[in-house]
């Protein structure tokens, strides 16, 4: 997400993941914002808002529609969003007879919310599976490692000897408990968006709830009761999930640093940075990573906190903010995980082996 990590040669590659990328590109959001309409054209057929012949004309009429993204960017500029020449372009490309099955009862912000939905929904499947990978590396390594003990340490200085499986369950424990908790989650934030103008569904009254319901059906959705235009609570939460579970991968990433220090020499691991002027040097590269990370989530916590002041029925401004955040801090996340379970396989040797 940002120009100087994602495109420079001598940056790009340390924060970005390409899979959790993926789901914020143009493609990505044009096969989303197709999925909704279609779905849309559907959902009102099915509860009579229109006529199931000309929705099902429509339908078929907006197969393989590919946007002209260049000729959206002057009405970005001057909508402040893509949608309204989104929308006029599928319009225009199923026809005049065909139009008006297509966006019915719907406004910008509930196509590019259940897109986010949708990007949010992919995304949490990807961390599911990548946290139970890494809490199995983990298991893994406390099994490997049983045995071995290390010296603990408290405010940073030595205390008493532990085991080394001591270290690493401070490490898996919270894992498994911010995996309990995306998935306690999900329902909060894989929501569809389907307000109308307003957020009160009057557009397409008397029948708005039974067209929301037939929508989320479709899209694989939860259906909440009502829009939730201006209420951004589960984003703010969710973000601070995204937060929660890089800092406690920052951890392990600042304790092996700690562990790894010439002298201390806790743990070995295969690999590690090299010194463009110190031959002798083995960089805990990929434990740095997992710590900048951490701290690059949690200063982008307050600004998701921010955005929850959406003004009355719909913000631009913090609608906006949301759009330059969020995405940033799933695909850190992302990063976040993949590195983890590389340094984890990386570890060799934690402490030392206690005598047979």
């Amino acid at each position: 997400m940002n120009p100087l990590t994602a495109t420079n040669p001598f940056f790009a590659g340390l924060f970005e993941d390409a899979e959790t990328a993926a789901l914020f590109s143009g493609e990505a959001t044009a096969t989303a914002f197709l999925a909704y309409e279609k779905a849309l054209t559907e959902a009102a057929a099915e509860v009579g808002v229109i006529e199931a012949d000309l929705a099902a004309r429509a339908v078929t009429a907006m197969a393989g529609f590919a946007p002209d993204l260049g000729d959206l960017r002057p009405d970005l500029q001057t909508d402040g969003m893509a949608v309204p020449g989104y929308v006029r372009q599928l319009k225009a490309h199923v026809g005049a007879e065909l139009a008006p099955a297509v966006h019915p009862g719907a406004t910008s912000q509930d196509l590019i919310d259940s897109y986010m939905s949708l990007a949010l929904q992919s995304a949490n499947e990807v961390f599911i599976t990548r946290l139970e990978g890494l809490i199995a590396a983990l298991t893994a390594l406390e099994a490997a490692q049983a045995g071995h003990t290390l010296m603990g340490r408290t405010r940073m200085q030595a205390a008493l000897p532990i085991a080394a499986t001591h270290r690493i369950a401070t490490w898996r424990r919270p894992l498994e408990r911010h995996l309990a908790r995306l998935h306690a989650l999900r329902p909060e934030v894989e929501l569809l968006q389907f307000g109308g103008p307003v957020g009160d569904r009057q557009r397409s009254a008397p029948k708005g709830e039974a067209l929301a319901a037939a929508l989320a059906t479709r899209l694989a959705l939860y259906n909440p009761p009502a829009s939730w235009h201006s209420e951004r609570d589960g984003l703010a939460a969710y973000a601070a999930w995204l937060s929660g579970l890089t800092g406690s991968l920052g951890k392990i990433g600042q304790d092996i640093c700690l562990m790894v220090q010439q002298g201390v020499d806790e743990l070995d691991q295969a690999g590690g940075g090299s010194s463009s002027a110190m031959a002798h040097k083995q960089n805990p590269v990929t434990a740095e990573l997992l710590v900048t990370l951490a701290r690059f989530t949690a200063g982008q916590l307050p600004l998701m906190h921010q955005a929850l002041g959406h003004e009355q029925e719909r913000s631009g401004a913090m609608w906006t903010l949301e759009w330059l955040v969020l995405p940033a801090m799933v695909c850190a996340t992302g990063r976040a995980l993949s590195l983890s379970t590389e340094q984890v396989l990386a570890i060799t040797r934690i402490g030392t082996a206690l005598p047979a």
